[in-house]
This record gives C-alpha cells, structure tokens and sequence, in this order.
C-alpha cells in the first residue's frame, strides 16, 4: 500500500506557481479564507481558458508527429503504453519521480522563484535522455539506435505527466478543482511543447515553429468559438 500512496511534501503545483500567495496570509481569517477562494475562482477561469490550449497542443503535436517516420512513431507509443502497463500492471516508481524533483531543486536553488517552479513543471528524465541522445547522436546510425531514444523520452515524459496530474489531484481543499485544472493544463502544455521541441531536433520532419503556431490559432479559436456563442 505505501508505494501506491503519493507522498509529495512539496507537491503542490499550484502553490508553486501562486505570485503573492504568502501575501495574503496574516490578514485575518476572515479575509484569508475570502482571499484563498478569490484566489481559487481566477485559477479556475485562468485553467479554463487553458483547457483548448491543452487539446489544441496535443492535436499540433500529433499532426506534426505524423510526418516523423513510422519506425519512430512505433517506439514513441511503446514508451507510453510501455510505462502505462508498468504503472497500472507491475509497479509505481514514484521514488523514480521524488528523486527528479529533488534533483532539479538542486540545479536550480540560485534561481528563485525557479527553485519552487522548476521541478514540477520540468521532466527532469526526459531532459537528461535528451542530452545523452545529444552527446552520442553522432554515433547513432540506425533507426533502431535513435529509436531506443525516441522509446526513452516518451516513457519519462508519461512518467512525469502522470505523477505531476496524481500530485495536483491529491491536494486537500481544492475549491472547485481550480488547482487541479489550472496546474495540471499548466504543465502539460509546457511538457508538450518541450517534447516538440526535442523532436524538431531530433528529426527534420517536425516543425517547432509550426507546432507553436497551429496550437495557438486553433486554442485561440475555440476560445473566440465558445465566447462568441455564450455572449454575442
């Protein structure tokens, strides 16, 4: 039971990612508690505006995706559902997870506020699979060598996207699930956009800039969609 329980002492996204949360402490608990659940509905609208910017940068990624050879798709969705199966099926590495978290307080302890940011928004694993592909690419002369790569970065990256959405939904006093909805998308649109980033690098086919570009236009336009038939 203890390796299924997610004990994050510092965990808390959100919290992470709150500007002038410790301000509104110490005003009286009348106005705290007034100050938390302000505080809460704006990172609820803030997470619902992010919502079509989480589906239009998935949709960005996969069409760009689809121009990669197909070996390397291959390995890309093993490394997903590779993970998956170990996760649901075998067991849960968040030791593997806590350990990344604390690596990158470390690396960036100077840099405040990225000292409280940094380990919860970057997958620690994925980078470090990125710089070795980097330092050994002119090595790699196969598909299947660049393939074990490609294999590695989407199973670190599931890894990390998983326990980040299992850390924001296990915090307590979440009114109207405004930390989950806004940490989560948060993360997931910069991991996605660091994964595509990675890619363009790693194989010509992909486009960055257009990945970038599609994903703000169509999130842009289910926005201007969904206000335009609530209020016009």
């Amino acid at each position: 039971m203890a390796k299924k329980e997610l004990l994050l002492k510092d965990s808390d996204i959100p919290g992470k990612l709150n500007i002038g949360a410790e301000e509104l402490k110490g005003s009286g608990p009348t106005l705290s508690g007034f100050s938390r659940r302000a505080l809460s509905v704006f990172k609820f609208i803030i997470g619902i505006c992010l919502l079509p910017f989480v589906y239009s940068a998935s949709v960005s990624f996969l069409n760009e995706f689809a121009a990669v050879d197909k070996a390397f798709r291959d390995y890309f969705w093993a490394g997903v559902a590779g993970f998956i199966i170990i996760y649901l099926f075998i067991y849960e590495p968040v030791i593997v997870y806590n350990k990344g978290q604390k690596l990158l307080g470390v690396l960036f302890q100077f840099l405040k506020p990225l000292v409280k940011v940094a380990p919860y928004v970057l997958p620690i694993y994925t980078i470090v699979v990125f710089l070795v592909y980097l330092a050994l690419s002119f090595l790699l002369k196969t598909k299947e060598s660049v393939g074990y790569f490609v294999f590695l970065l989407s199973f670190s990256l599931t890894l990390h996207l998983i326990f980040s959405a299992k850390s924001v939904r296990s915090k307590q006093g979440d009114f109207l699930k405004a930390n989950y909805i806004f940490g989560f998308s948060f993360v997931y649109i910069m991991d996605v956009a660091l994964l595509a980033f990675f890619i363009n690098i790693m194989f010509g086919e992909f486009s960055f800039v257009n990945f970038i570009n599609s994903s703000f236009q169509a999130g842009k336009g289910i926005i201007y969609t969904v206000f335009k038939q609530l209020f016009l």
